[in-house]
């Protein structure tokens, strides 16, 4: 399953199986000594970013080299890593965390990628323009995909691959006949359709017969044949490692307001080049979400973890700017759960969640389970109830449940005073607690209720207000409207997304403004209906979704 998780990478590492992991791109927060590094601002991403400075570039170093031992446990034989830093500190990163980790043999290349042009520097030393991006293999049998240079523009192609066949294909014209500098070959001087060069042909005869059948001769008018190079069968060459070719996000539509944030056109070239489809492409600094959204649209798994709720949250709705009925399904791992969503979330889904999250086997039947939903580590009988104010009758069920489905086990730990099966709901009524003391007391059987919030922590997620008001028209008779979204939460609101076409229907939210601090937002609108959508993001990484249906004309109705 792909996820996002919120959390530190060195502890969320430490939870995945060696060897699971196929590619690692990371960019992490660079040694700068610059505040711009707190980017999101929220508790998460400021605690790493002091823990990371406490003790000068000694203990930056040995941070980041206690995720990359990680990184390197998780990554298979056949993996790479590629570190992103800058001039701050790459040398101690090569030498001290990469050479050591993964070995001097496994150093495959330093990419060099210009990230900006020439600039005027006050200062008495040239400006940097450059990032470097360490790659590192784990053996010497990796997955490599040599990348190419990227397609030259449209001007190059029209000056250059000029003409056009019957099929409409572009092609250039080159030479045939032979170099006069390189002498005379008799075996290459023969006369072909009427045409016999005076140095001779660049080819033999038969060679030159298949060009020919293949409709790759050009004859002009003076019935001199030329060699067809069609474009579209020209290989661009293979890069090396300085990567010139991808401009930074600065000015494109894919800014998202993340000063760090690296172009797709780069983490594409790294993916395609380091992995296969199907292969699980690791992120332990997510920031922006490139990597993840980028794998996604490749067709590879992937996993993105980050300290900031902001980072997780805004990849989470990058995500869904690319999303459609077929995409596959993620999972967004916080540190706490919203309760409306669990409570009434799919109940299959649901038991089969929970019982996981306990550290039991889930039940894969729907029907025939004589109301048991899953089984403990050791074999005890689990049900789950997506319910509140769980009553005695349920309790009655689940003894008989327990004793049909295994007589032996059910009266051996009726005999050792073991648990025999679990009940696990979101509250449990007075009724309940009182019959399972009944039970123990008088029958010497022990039922254990567990509430959800007793596995993994909830929250209520934050409530939502959406207020507007119209501006007026503007020049091109646009209806120009003021919106002001007001969260609420215990724990503090992170941010806003807004949608200006929300497709109720499908449910899928495809954010135009992702990370808005302040919740007020002003558009211009068509005459017509409107369905706009607001999220809502608090501390915890929870959120709520407000809709509001407009109809635009000569006045603005609320429908």
């Amino acid at each position: 399953m792909n996820q996002l998780i919120l959390g530190d990478c060195l502890e969320v590492l430490k939870s995945l199986e060696p060897a699971s992991v196929d590619l690692i791109y990371l960019d992490p927060p660079f040694f700068s000594n610059r505040n711009y590094e707190v980017i999101w601002g929220d508790e998460g991403e400021i605690r790493s970013f002091q823990d990371r400075w406490a003790g000068g570039i000694d203990h930056y170093i040995a941070w980041l080299k206690d995720r990359v031992q990680e990184m390197h446990r998780v990554l298979k034989p056949t993996g790479s890593i590629f570190l992103h830093c800058d001039w701050h500190a790459n040398a101690y990163i090569r030498v001290y965390i990469l050479d050591k980790v993964f070995g001097e043999s496994n150093f495959r290349s330093e990419i060099i990628w210009k990230r900006t042009t020439a600039h005027n520097t006050t200062s008495k030393k040239f400006g940097v323009l450059v990032d470097s991006i360490f790659w590192y293999s784990k053996s010497s049998n990796f997955v490599f995909h040599p990348p190419r240079a990227i397609e030259h523009g449209e001007k190059y192609t029209d000056n250059q691959y000029k003409f056009l066949d019957e099929q409409g294909r572009r092609y250039r014209l080159h030479s045939i006949e032979r170099n006069p500098a390189l002498g005379i070959r008799p075996n290459l001087i023969y006369e072909y359709k009427g045409y016999t060069p005076k140095y001779g042909w660049m080819m033999e005869r038969e060679k030159l017969e298949g060009m020919d059948s293949e409709g790759k001769l050009h004859w002009n008018m003076k019935g001199t044949p030329q060699r067809k190079i069609f474009l579209d069968e020209v290989e661009k060459p293979i890069l090396g490692n300085l990567w010139d070719d991808i401009v930074n996000v600065q000015s494109s539509k894919e800014r998202i307001g993340y000063p760090t944030q690296k172009p797709e056109a780069l983490l594409e070239r790294i993916i395609k080049m380091a992995s296969n489809e199907g292969d699980v492409v690791l992120d332990p600094f997510v920031g922006g979400g490139t990597t993840v959204v980028v794998a996604e649209r490749l067709n590879r798994r992937w996993l993105g973890i980050d300290q900031s709720v902001a980072a997780i949250k805004v990849s989470d709705l990058r995500l869904y700017q690319q999303r459609d009925l077929f995409s596959k399904p993620f999972v967004v791992q916080l540190h706490k759960y919203d309760y409306d969503t669990l409570r009434y979330k799919d109940a299959f889904e649901f038991e089969s969640w929970i019982i996981e999250q306990f550290g039991g086997i889930a039940n894969t039947k729907q029907r025939g389970d004589m109301g048991l939903d899953g089984l403990t580590a050791d074999g005890k009988p689990i049900q789950v109830k997506r319910s509140d104010n769980i009553g005695r009758n349920v309790i009655d069920n689940f003894k008989s449940a327990c004793e049909r489905y295994d007589k032996t086990r059910f009266d051996q730990n009726k005999i050792t005073g073991q648990p025999i099966g679990i009940i696990i709901a979101f509250s449990f009524a007075k009724s309940a607690f009182q019959e399972v003391a009944r039970l123990k007391n008088e029958e010497n059987l022990l039922i254990k209720l567990i509430t959800v919030e007793e596995i993994i922590p909830i929250a209520k997620k934050p409530t939502l207000t959406l207020a507007f008001r119209a501006l007026g028209l503007d020049a091109k008779q646009l209806h120009e409207l003021e919106f002001t979204a007001q969260g609420e939460s215990a724990v503090g609101i992170e941010f806003y997304a807004w949608d200006w076409e929300y497709n109720e229907k499908e449910g899928l939210f495809k954010p135009a403004i992702l990370h808005d601090k302040e919740g007020k937002q002003t558009f211009k609108f068509k005459a017509g209906p409107h369905c706009i959508a607001v999220k809502v993001v608090d501390n915890d990484g929870l959120e709520s979704l407000e809709v509001l249906k407009l109809k635009v004309n000569g006045e603005i109705h609320k429908q």
